[in-house]
């Protein structure tokens, strides 16, 4: 279910993320973080005013009652050099087409905003917008932004601002704690095929003559026949899958899970979103590094589980998310699933395109400067150092992919990311985001990976036969 409608009168207070503002009585009028800025929407003026101090800068925007769905539209970190230098014309273009009435328009790609009387820009600065769209049109935004735009919805609802319990972030601590290097896990880690991550990335993005696959766009064909492509390689290799639908005409989630040999609730789930963007809503969405790269790194890593006879001691599960790039909405449904199950989530961790790096810079792996579990991070940033030291790891400001619905929902959560830095990948949200091309390093893919699986390995426990 989407926003409808809004209280008239109600304020929808922007301001940039903070944990603080948990402990604030604004807690209670949260509408999730989007483009790491926290939202909230309420008439309680006398909170607003008390609240001030948490917030140490923001902007307001006074809603009515013809507000329909709430969108936060967010522009990418990306590096200068691959920049459109008009993005700014292209998105004023695009809101030009947003609030021109359809019956006065008179060009076909227009006619995709169904109810342009209810068009709204809110709010709008030069990274970022908020507006108001209706319904169908709010779930196909992505098909007409500039690439380097990202679409978030917000909720039809406050939803609980949940912090990552102290105990949870401790039980993180004592991993780290008792980090060291263990030749076993150096060897199973290292087990990792490139070839066969070649293969896999080739049949998703349909390079490979073998492959049907034209788009993984959320709606589309393809997206299903590689839901179901996954599903039987994942068990295969000895997973439990399901496919896990979540919203009317979205591709599901694929769900896969490994059951522990200790008695306990405990799980370690590592993920990857499978959907994909192409230009301007070409059917051309091959998605090779955005996100076939991490969709094939789990596929890699449950090859070599099969393939040593890998039992964990905690449970695990492998997941590939759909709807990502229509704003989270694969991990949005599945980690609130798990948090009114009272799942117990050691932590979590998101590959979100790992192929990439610029010509003449060292292979790299970027984890989240800001929105994330510090000590997630850190403990993978660690694992780096021990079992892919060639990497270089620093922090991306480019955000955020499906970790940040786990870390709202008070799970201990991180991204993998190619680069530590801004986006560099000049096929970003492009149907040319293929494999084979300059810059597409399958050994930078098998690195992170391998530092995904240690993590797992570390964390979950295992036994070989």
């Amino acid at each position: 279910m989407l926003l409808n409608a809004v209280a008239p009168l109600s304020l929808l207070l922007v301001a940039p993320h903070t944990p603080q503002v948990s402990e604030s009585c604004l807690s209670q009028y949260y509408y999730g973080t989007h483009g790491q800025q926290d939202v909230f929407i309420t008439d309680d003026y006398v909170c607003v005013s008390d609240a001030a101090a948490h917030l140490s800068s923001g902007s307001a925007v006074q809603l009515t009652e013809d507000v329909q769905q709430l969108v936060w539209l967010q522009h990418q970190a990306v590096e200068p050099s691959i920049k459109p230098p008009a993005f700014q014309d292209e998105f004023n273009a695009f809101f030009s087409r947003l609030s021109v009435p359809a019956a006065a328009s008179t060009d076909s790609e227009q006619t995709v905003f169904s109810n342009q009387n209810a068009a709204k820009v809110l709010l709008r600065t030069p990274t970022s917008a908020l507006i108001s769209v209706d319904s169908s049109t709010a779930l196909t935004l992505d098909l007409h932004l500039p690439r380097f735009w990202k679409v978030s919805p917000l909720p039809p609802a406050p939803v609980p601002l949940v912090p990552v319990p102290s105990e949870a972030v401790q039980r993180v601590k004592d991993i780290l704690h008792g980090l060291k290097f263990d030749p076993v896990v150096a060897s199973i880690v290292s087990n990792i095929s490139v070839p066969q991550l070649r293969a896999d990335v080739r049949y998703l993005t349909g390079e490979s003559p073998q492959s049907e696959i034209v788009s993984r766009h959320s709606f589309s064909k393809g997206v299903l026949i590689a839901a179901d492509w996954l599903k039987a390689n994942f068990e295969a290799h000895g997973a439990s899958c399901k496919l896990k639908p979540f919203l009317t005409g979205f591709a599901p989630n694929v769900v896969c899970s490994y059951e522990g040999s200790e008695n306990t609730t405990e799980t370690v789930l590592i993920s990857a979103h499978y959907d994909s963007r192409g230009s301007f809503g070409s059917v051309r969405a091959p998605g090779g590094d955005d996100d076939g790269s991490g969709t094939t790194a789990l596929l890699g890593i449950a090859r070599v589980i099969s393939r040593k006879g890998l039992k964990f001691r905690k449970n695990v599960q492998l997941v590939a998310f759909a709807g990502e790039e229509q704003g989270l909405y694969g991990s949005r449904y599945y980690s609130r699933e798990l948090y009114e199950k009272g799942a117990n989530l050691t932590l979590m961790i998101q590959a979100d395109m790992l192929g990439y790096h610029a010509p003449g810079e060292p292979p790299q792996l970027g984890l989240p400067d800001i929105i994330g579990t510090p000590e997630v991070a850190q403990l993978v940033a660690n694992l780096s150092a021990i079992y892919s030291p060639e990497l270089k790891v620093g922090f991306t400001p480019a955000c955020c992919s499906d970790h940040q619905s786990f870390h709202q929902n008070g799970f201990p959560a991180t991204q993998v990311f190619e680069r530590a830095g801004p986006i560099a990948d000049p096929m970003y949200h492009n149907s040319g985001d293929l494999s084979d091309r300059d810059g597409y390093d399958f050994d930078q893919i098998k690195s992170i990976a391998k530092v995904q699986f240690a993590t797992l390995l570390h964390t979950a426990g295992f036994d070989l036969p």
